[in-house]
Parts: structure tokens; C-alpha cells; sequence
């Protein structure tokens, strides 16, 4: 085997270790993101929990005024208030979670594979 043909068969070599290890990182990559955005849409149905509570204490609170005219409608009111802003931060939590996750493009191993396509061709002019 000549020198041409060694380095021909190393350059091949080296290629698809690369190739592999660039899947893996956009795997990784993608993963990290993927668990981010799960995480971003939990606290988002949990907020719409929260809001789902706070309407219907609010709707207890209108209940209890028309029909009771009594102070107990105040607590109840206070309360539903209390839900609905805890409901609205957690809201936009989650939605800056998830938008911390998207586009679920693997950017890092994007770029890296475009170094080593640079690396690659500088190497095959000289």
C-alpha cells in the first residue's frame, strides 16, 4: 500500500469517526432541548391548574355575594385573586422555558460540523 493509498484509507477512517461522534453530540443536543421544552409545557398545564382552581373559587365568590351578602365572599375572593396571579407567573415560566427550547435544532453540533467541513477542505488543498 503507498502513501497515497494510507492516507486516503486514514482520511476515510477519520471521516466516519467524526461523522459518529457528530450524531452523537446532535443527540445529546437534541435531548437536552427536548427535555427543557417537556419541562416548560408541565409548568404550563400546572398554571392551568392553578387558573382552573382560581375561576372557580371566583365563581364561588360571585355565589356566595348573591346569594348570602355576606363577608364570606370577600376571603373567597381574596383567595381566587391569589390563584390566578399565581397561575399567570407560573404561566410565563413555563412559556420562557419552552421557548429556551426551540427550534429543537442541534445549533452547537450544527456549527462544529461545519468546522470540521472547513478543517477538512483546508486540509485536502494543501
Amino acid at each position: 500500500m503507498n502513501d497515497t493509498q494510507k492516507l486516503v484509507s486514514d482520511l476515510s477512517e477519520q471521516v466516519s469517526r467524526l461523522v459518529r461522534d457528530e450524531l452523537r453530540l446532535a443527540k445529546l443536543e437534541i435531548t437536552r432541548k427536548g427535555r427543557r421544552a417537556g419541562m416548560g409545557a408541565g409548568v404550563v398545564g400546572v398554571a392551568g391548574i392553578v387558573g382552573l382552581f382560581g375561576a372557580a373559587v371566583l365563581v364561588t365568590a360571585i355565589v356566595l355575594l348573591l346569594a348570602l351578602v355576606m363577608p364570606a365572599w370577600l376571603a373567597a375572593a381574596i383567595v381566587a385573586v391569589v390563584l390566578l396571579v399565581t397561575a399567570a407567573v407560573l404561566g410565563l415560566a413555563g412559556k420562557k422555558q419552552v421557548q429556551k427550547a426551540t427550534p429543537p435544532v442541534p445549533e452547537q453540533t450544527i456549527a462544529s460540523v461545519k468546522a470540521d467541513i472547513h478543517a477538512v477542505k483546508e486540509g485536502a488543498h494543501r
